[in-house]
């Protein structure tokens, strides 16, 4: 009866245990799960909220939409692939050992850039330059075993499909020398983000890249060594603020861009990067009026007018504006503006404008993280100016 009792007591015990390790368990994984949703709400652009405070559904929908459009772009990407590999037969043929010896003599000379070869097939790394786990802040086992399009900030993944396409991209030559191999005026780049370690809080930090993209086929990749692979050799060279050290001369601190009557952005010169702290992807297709600074806002209405009356002729000056940086502080631009007629409809097809930095922004740092009690932006302000303009250009010019 003892010896019952005894194992009746054990097995209470046991499963009282086993409860209490099952609650532990799920208590942990509930507040895994609250953690990652704290952390989708904050990366929840402003733009995506219905109020001020994000809701845990505006989070996971738009999280379930980054997803999606990360495999689209990958299926497309894969298509593209697809279609280009029989295209292209003037991709140079070379082994890893030759990439390196051009890559060593590059490298050593410019400590803030790195090169990485990926497959275009599989998108796994095949080579990465000596200092390249050092500039990312990971081992380099990790970068063996990743697709290099995991390293990049999300919201960069489209453009950086757009870019690398086989069709798109220009042949590299293994009788390039180091300098002229890596010309940045010589090949279209692009930009992009790049994960580069934690920050105090313990959040991913991505550092801005310039990318300057070629193609070859690598050889002996297979069990038999023969193989040929098509691969994307690309440099990746680190931008820095243009207003902090080394800091580029006052009068080089110019920049464009264009934008229709609606207001949006439809291109942003590659020099604003460093001025503003914006890559081209992040502006493009958004618009003007939200970087402007609240005060001067009212200036816009008067030069889009001024735009329609002096259509299609050489650029005029008009008063210097605030733009906002990203990292939230405003510089001051001397502008001069711009338009092109549709010769067909006779209206004016968008707006150019030619930007001179007057004064920089208080945090010289433009990548720096923007400020938490940043000003939110008055939505509603913005789209009413927005109409008012565009409609000034539903005008026929004569």
């Amino acid at each position: 009866m003892q010896s019952y009792q005894s194992i009746v007591s054990f097995s209470l015990t046991l499963c009282g245990n086993v409860a209490v390790t099952n609650f532990s368990c799920q208590g942990q994984a509930h507040r895994e799960v609250m953690i990652t949703v704290a952390e989708m709400k904050k990366r929840l652009p402003s733009d995506k909220r219905s109020r001020s405070k994000a809701s845990t559904v505006e989070a996971l929908h738009y999280a379930l939409n980054c997803v999606k459009q990360v495999q689209a772009n990958s299926e497309y990407y894969k298509l593209l692939m697809r279609n280009g590999q029989d295209e292209r037969g003037d991709a140079t043929i070379c082994t890893l050992e030759e990439l390196e010896r051009v890559v060593s003599e590059h490298t050593l000379k410019n400590t803030d850039s790195f090169v990485v070869v990926f497959s275009l097939s599989s998108g796994r790394v095949m080579y990465a330059s000596e200092q390249t786990p050092s500039i990312l802040c990971c081992k380099r086992k990790f970068l063996e075993s990743a697709k290099f399009v995991e390293l990049l900030f999300h919201q960069d993944v489209n453009v950086f499909y757009s870019h690398t396409a086989q069709p798109h991209l220009p042949p590299w030559s293994n009788s390039h020398t180091a300098g002229v191999l890596f010309d940045c005026a010589q090949v279209k780049s692009f930009f992009c983000r790049i994960r580069g370690g934690k920050d105090r809080e313990g959040e991913m930090r991505y550092n801005p890249f310039r990318i300057t993209p070629y193609l070859l086929r690598v050889q002996g990749t297979g069990s038999s060594g023969e193989e040929e692979e098509p691969c994307c050799l690309a440099l990746r060279l680190f931008t820095t603020s243009a207003h902090s050290s080394p800091r580029i001369p006052m009068d080089k601190r110019i920049f464009t861009t264009t934008h229709s009557p609606g207001c949006v952005f439809l291109e942003v010169d590659d020099r604003a990067v460093p001025l503003l702290g914006y890559l081209p992807q992040d502006l493009i297709g958004t618009s003007l009026l939200t970087c402007i600074h609240p005060e001067d806002r009212p200036l816009m209405l008067s030069m889009h007018r001024k735009v329609l009356k002096y259509a299609g002729q050489p650029p005029f000056e008009h008063s210097p504006v605030r733009l906002r940086c990203q990292n939230g502080d405003y510089i001051t631009l001397d502008t001069s503006w711009s338009s092109f007629i549709n010769p067909w409809s006779r209206k004016v097809a968008f707006i150019i404008g030619r930007h001179k930095v007057r004064t920089s922004p208080l945090n010289e740092d433009v990548f720096a993280a923007r400020s938490k009690d940043d000003v939110p932006i008055t939505y509603e302000e913005i789209k009413d100016l927005q109409g008012k303009i565009y409609k000034l250009f539903l005008q026929v010019i004569i």
